[in-house]
């Protein structure tokens, strides 16, 4: 997709299957919220085809595609009240009016709406103005409901209820959901499947566990969660060096003394006696964020470390600093999502011949 001279998204390959919940994950500017008004038929793309159960559909508007949008601002009619505002598409399709009344009955039940019938919209709160359009969305029926970043105008706790309250809709309709955010929490929380995007690109796409443990490069780890990333050097299959050390790990398939870069999770570190440790780490700073106490640290070699640890620490002291080999992610530098899944693939099969 180009905007004159400027190419926002670069050839964007997806499948989006029957019944699940995709997030487009992303910055600002990354190109998600494109894809998504892409989809919707609000845009045309510059070269290229999408496809809607084997079907081209890149000439249809978006009034007849089976795909419906909850955009960030709700877009809802102030002139209507809620009743008018979700039955408003079922009006314009000629529905009849008991039809219609059931309907909108259903869905402001599904959203937990049942009694705002006539309330003006100004007289509703942004949770509930949310909900509104999300009930005038799945009135339709829409076979894909796509939402652009709908909760970013909510505070934080009424955000967390929203989204286990959209996961449970989505999974009672079993209907597809594209959800577009830059809130990495978010993301990990809600979807069955993420694409990670930069600069008009899918970097990475799978579950959340998947991106999350196993982040295809720089970007994708700092982007999803917190992470210590530390250069280091692969010297052998399941052996790596940094911060002046040798490590057993469970990464295979790189050439031998191959530069790499090593992510550690900050959750995944223990502070221990320095005799117990695999490392040795000097305490600069904590605070204390509720259930866990945010620390950082230096190694010897003056590597950074970031720790979240149950117990508090004492700044400017020596901890030993523990961690499993399973905890070390390796990260090849500019590796390829194909590069990355094929040694993924021959690291699972290699397991799967150790379990035989």
């Amino acid at each position: 997709m180009q905007y004159g001279d400027t190419t926002v998204l670069k050839s964007i390959d997806l499948e989006i299957e029957q019944g699940k919940f995709y997030t487009l994950l992303g910055s600002s500017g990354s190109g998600k919220t494109t894809i998504l008004r892409l989809m919707a038929g609000f845009l045309t793309p510059t070269s290229g085809d999408i496809y809607f159960k084997g079907q081209r559909i890149n000439d249809v508007p978006p009034e007849k595609r089976q795909i419906n949008t909850v955009f960030q601002n709700y877009a809802l009619f102030p002139n209507m009240n809620v009743y008018e505002n979700v039955s408003f598409g079922m009006v314009l399709k000629g529905k009849k009016k008991s039809d219609i009344k059931a309907k909108v009955s259903e869905m402001l039940a599904l959203v937990k709406l049942s009694g705002y019938e006539d309330r003006e919209i100004s007289e509703l709160s942004g949770g509930q103005q949310q909900r509104v359009a999300i009930a005038r969305a799945l009135a339709n029926e829409p076979e894909v409901l796509v939402l652009d970043e709908p909760l970013s105008a909510l505070d934080y706790k009424l955000r967390k209820t929203m989204q286990y309250e959209l996961r449970d809709i989505q999974q009672r309709l079993g209907i597809t959901f594209v959800f577009v955010t830059h809130d990495q929490e978010e993301a990990l929380a809600m979807s069955d499947w993420i694409f990670v995007m930069n600069d008009g690109k899918i970097l990475q796409n799978g579950t959340p566990v998947d991106i999350y443990d196993e982040p295809i490069n720089h970007y994708v780890a700092e982007f999803i969660g917190e992470s210590n990333i530390i250069p280091g050097v692969m010297r052998q299959d399941y052996v790596v060096s940094f911060a002046g050390k040798e490590f057993e790990n469970v990464d295979a398939g790189m050439r031998p003394n191959e530069p790499v870069e090593v992510v550690l999770r900050p959750e995944d570190l223990d502070l221990v006696d320095v005799a117990d440790g695999k490392l040795t780490v000097t305490i600069d700073d904590e605070s204390f964020r509720g259930d866990y106490y945010e620390i950082t640290a230096h190694d010897d070699d003056q590597n950074p470390w970031q720790i979240q640890a149950t117990n508090s620490a004492t700044i400017g002291k020596r901890y030993g600093l523990y961690f499993d080999p399973e905890d070390i992610h390796i990260m090849r530098l500019n590796e390829s999502e194909e590069d990355f899944d094929a040694r993924l693939e021959q690291y699972e099969d290699e397991e799967d011949a150790d379990n035989e």
